[in-house]
């Protein structure tokens, strides 16, 4: 989904600073233009990690740029992916061979992970493959 947000531009010394005019208290930053979408991206699914239903829509964006409270700067419309925001757990019952879950459970503890962040990492991956 196509969200405004506005950029402050940076230099040789200073990130490109990026807020969220939809979202109050989500800030961004990249050195360079190519960095700033998978900033952006990032940044708005910190900000609502566990909360999907408190995503507004986007306000459209010729109701922002004579705001007074962005000058100096410029705007963009940034292709956010909503379905990456992570919602909140959901218990499930599931039947897997004893074996098998303790090697998950030994994988999951050396790499300091619950067996169920490893279920879900894994699930992720198979499904992009």
């Amino acid at each position: 989904m196509l969200y405004p947000v506005y950029v402050h531009v940076g230099n040789e010394q200073q990130a490109h600073g990026v807020v969220f005019p939809d979202f109050p208290g989500c800030f961004s930053a990249a050195d360079d233009w190519a960095s700033l979408p998978g900033a952006i991206q990032e940044a708005v699914e910190a900000h609502f990690h566990g909360e999907p239903d408190a995503v507004p829509a986007p306000t459209p964006l010729d109701q922002l740029v004579n705001s007074p409270d962005y000058q100096g700067g410029i705007w963009l419309l940034a292709d956010i992916d909503l379905s990456r925001i992570e919602t909140k757990p959901v218990r499930l019952n599931i039947s897997l061979p004893s074996n098998l879950v303790q090697q998950i459970d030994a994988w999951a503890n050396a790499r300091h992970m619950t067996r169920s962040g490893f279920l879900a990492k894994a699930a992720q991956q198979a499904m992009q493959a």
